[in-house]
Parts: C-alpha cells; structure tokens; sequence
C-alpha cells in the first residue's frame, strides 16, 4: 500500500512540475511587438487617385498563349509612367528589359552603404470573357465608386507600381536625397513567372556585382479577422514563400473495347497513383516562417492558445493539427500535393490506351524539387508510370532574417503609419518575382501596405478585383515612409 501511495504522490509531483513548467514558458511568453511614434498622415491629391485609375485602364494582361500578347498595352502603359512621373523619368537611370520591363536607379550620396530593391510588377492575369457580365463593374474600367477603385490590378499589383512611382516623384519633388542608392524594379511578366522581367533584371544586377541590403516585394499583406482569436489587423510580412514543381504522370497500355476490359486499364493506373499520394501527404512540420509567426503573434492571444503556443515544443503536433484543418491552413505546414489536370479517352466504350496527370506540389522550406520527386517515385513505385518535370518550377526561397536592418526598418515603418497593427513575419505560399533575386540579397521581404479579408482575398485572381481609396493612399504613405527609414541610414 505504501509503495501505491508513494507511486501516486510521485506521479502527482510530477504533474505539478509539468503544469509549473508550462505555465513559466506561458508567463514569459512576452510580446515581441515594438511601438514607434505615428507619423502625420499627409494629403494625398486627387491626381494620384486618378493617375491609378488610369493605371487600371491599360489592359497590361500576362495571358497564357503567347500570341496573345498585346504589346501596344505595355507601351502604352510605358508612356503613361513617363508622362505622369516627369521628375522619376528624368532624374533616375532607367534601363529597360525585353521591351517592357523597367529598372530605376536613383544613386544615392554614400556608396558604401548596399542599396534597396523596391519591387512591383506592370502585368496583371486575364479576366475571363465568360465571367465579364459577373463583374459588378468593368474589370478594366478603373473606375471610382463610394471611394473604391475597381478594376483588374487594383490588388495585384499596380498599386505596389503606382504607389512606388507616386512616392518617389513627391520625394524627388521636395529635392529629397537619398544617402541609401535605390532601385526600382517593374517586371512585365511576373504573372507568367518573370522570366522575361525579373529574372532578366535579376541576372544584369548580378553582373553589376549589386548585393542589396535587403528588397522588398508584394506577398504579404495587412489581413482583417484572418487569423483566429486575433481581433486586430496583422501586418504579414513574408520571409520566405515556397517552391514549386508540377510533375506529369503518364501511362500507356493496352486499350480496348469497354465491353472486355483487362483487370487494369491506364485510367486505373494513374487514378491508383493519385491516390496513393493524397492519402500519404508529406509530413507536416513548424517551418522557420511559422515558427517565427507563432513567436510574434502568440503572445497576443488568449491564455491557452497562448500556453500551446509558449510550449510549442511539446505541441508541436497539437498545432500542426489545427493547421490542417484548413487548406490555407494546411499550405503552411507542409509541401501541398494537388493533382490539376487529368487527361485520357475520347469516347465513352473504348479503353484508352494513354493516361496523363499533372500534380502540382508547393514546397515548404527544407524540401527540395529532387526530394519531392523522389518521394513521389517511392510512393507510387510503379514503372509503369512515367514521371516529367514541368518547365516551370522553383525551390523554395531562402528564409530572411527577422533581425535584419531591412525587416526592422520594416516592421518600424508599418507601425508609423499603421500604429494599432500587430507585425509578424510569415511564410508566402504563392510565387513573386522576388524570388529570381536570391543571389541579390540575404534579406527578401514581401509585403503589400493593403489590406486584406475574407470579402476580398479571392477577387485579385477573380471576380471584382477593388480596393479602397484609402489604401491606395496608404501605399503611397507607406513607400515614401520607407524610403525615407531606409535612404538615410
């Protein structure tokens, strides 16, 4: 009986320590967030309100098929900036790429310090001719209504260009002068990959020997109600976005008629190998983005989302599974698997001979292209299928630091100008031209000073693409803010 009793005390000795333990992590489980004086929110004049809704008009559209290319867009959209911005046009260095990409350099006064790389892009996707009559108002119509501007780009991304350009000519106008050289990067393709525009951009600074202090490009954003159990706005500043590889699977067997059919045809193949890796996902890990997400935005929490959070080593799996339960959710904690086309047979009572998928995954930090596609090959291990790489795929980024002068001069000039947000750094599950500038810079950030919820988030690739004038005029704020952090340190 005693040798019960000390067992039970034992064990009751040991939970209190573990609840001791946790609640120690949970108390000194601080906020990290830092507070900086605002600055005065100056007049924004009507003429910027109406040089983006001109912006919005000039269909600078990346469609799929080449042939569709409408260059007269771009040089339109071209001469639009050099009639608009006169002082950016003829004081900074412009240098041009395939045709419609543009870099400006605007030299500062002290070389020794690395310049910055403030990145947007001109292109914009397509907006499909079977969903014009859903658009509440022309897609390409940049019109203004109860102080929103709708249109395709409003979003993504003409206001990061737009608002840069605005910024730097109110700067130029005051006869500001950096100490800090800065660049200005618009690529023509991004929404196509970026090829003919980032990359090439990216491949004359490297040649120019340019090592940035840090770039900042769109990816992040301001989310509203977003983030569960946070009731204020959430400044996501992103630190590193994720690869990504399409893989063509392919099959070719015996066909036949339908009325024989053999115990295994391709369809059944391939339709075997997608479920095999739909039902063994890759695992799901706390990447460096999200470690970091958890470590600023944890603290602001209610208490027991902020114990599991203080104690992540231990619920490690606890957080992961909540993770999953969405799909934003679950794109943040490991490499996605997506299976999006799939293609066999051309009439209903024969057997095809040919199968064909494509999946495409999005890979986290710590996986690679070669690691994906070996982990696919294991897991179908069927000969039978042939396995391709897509033409075009990525790694994924490196992780920027959070301690660097460029996030700091970041997360300073969003509390300026937005003094009741919250900032953490994220993981960016989607693809930016900032990711053809890894041997530019260590430090690459991505965030858009616009804000997003869920009335909002699906339109910039969708329907009613629209954004408040506010934000608009935010932006502008928002860039000349930085430049002016940044320039002259």
């Amino acid at each position: 009986m005693k040798i019960i009793k000390k067992i039970l005390l034992a064990g009751l000795v040991l939970i209190v320590i573990f609840i001791i333990y946790l609640l120690f992590n949970t108390l000194n489980f601080k906020s990290t967030q830092l507070k900086y004086e605002p600055v005065a929110a100056f007049k924004i004049k009507s003429t910027s309100v109406e040089n983006f809704s001109k912006a919005i008009k000039i269909k600078t559209v990346s469609p799929e098929n080449e042939i569709d290319f409408d260059s007269l867009q771009f040089q339109n959209f071209e001469k639009f900036l050099i009639e608009t911005y006169p002082l950016v046009d003829s004081i900074l260095e412009k240098k041009t790429f395939n045709s419609f990409s543009f870099l400006y350099k605007w030299t500062g006064s002290d070389l020794s310090l690395k310049p910055i790389i403030l990145m947007a892009h001109l292109d914009v996707v397509p907006v499909i001719e079977e969903n014009i009559s859903d658009w509440k108002h022309n897609p390409f119509g940049g019109e203004i209504i109860n102080d929103t501007i709708w249109g395709r780009g409003t979003i993504d991304d003409k206001v990061g260009v737009i608002g840069l350009m605005e910024s730097v000519e109110l700067l130029l106008k005051t006869d500001f002068k950096p100490a800090r050289t800065i660049y200005l990067s618009f690529g023509h393709d991004e929404e196509i990959g970026g090829v003919n525009g980032a990359k090439a951009i990216a491949q004359y600074l490297k040649n120019e020997k340019v090592e940035a202090e840090f770039v900042l490009d769109e990816g992040g954003s301001i989310v509203q109600h977003m983030i569960p159990d946070i009731e204020k706005d959430v400044a996501l500043i992103g630190v590193a976005e994720k690869g990504f590889i399409s893989l063509e699977l392919s099959v070719k067997m015996e066909g036949g008629h339908s009325s024989m059919p053999e115990k295994e045809t391709a369809i059944d193949v391939l339709s075997n190998a997608i479920v095999k890796l739909k039902q063994n996902p890759f695992p799901a890990i706390i990447s460096p983005p999200i470690d970091g997400f958890i470590e600023n935005l944890g603290p602001e929490m209610p208490f027991v989302n902020k114990l599991v959070f203080a104690n992540k080593s231990l619920f490690e799996s606890v957080i992961t599974g909540i993770y999953e339960k969405s799909g934003s959710g679950n794109a943040l904690v490991r490499t996605t698997t997506a299976p999006t086309i799939f293609n066999s047979g051309v009439k209903d009572n024969v057997i095809p001979q040919f199968a064909s998928t494509t999946i495409n995954f999005r890979i986290i930090p710590g996986e690679t292209i070669a690691s994906v596609t070996q982990r696919v090959k294991d897991l179908i291990h069927d000969d039978r299928i042939m396995i391709k790489k897509g033409d075009f795929i990525s790694e994924p980024s490196n992780v920027s630091s959070t301690s660097s002068f460029g996030y700091k001069t970041l997360q300073r000039t969003i509390s300026e100008i937005y003094p009741d947000v919250l900032v953490a750094p994220y993981l960016v599950v989607g693809g930016t031209d900032s990711r053809h500038l890894n041997e530019i810079s260590d430090n690459i950030y991505r965030f858009s000073a616009i804000k997003l919820n869920k009335g909002n988030i699906k339109s910039f690739h969708g329907l009613n693409e629209k954004l408040p004038v506010s934000d608009f005029e935010n932006s502008i704020r928002f860039y000349y803010q930085i430049i002016k952090n940044s320039a002259t340190n």
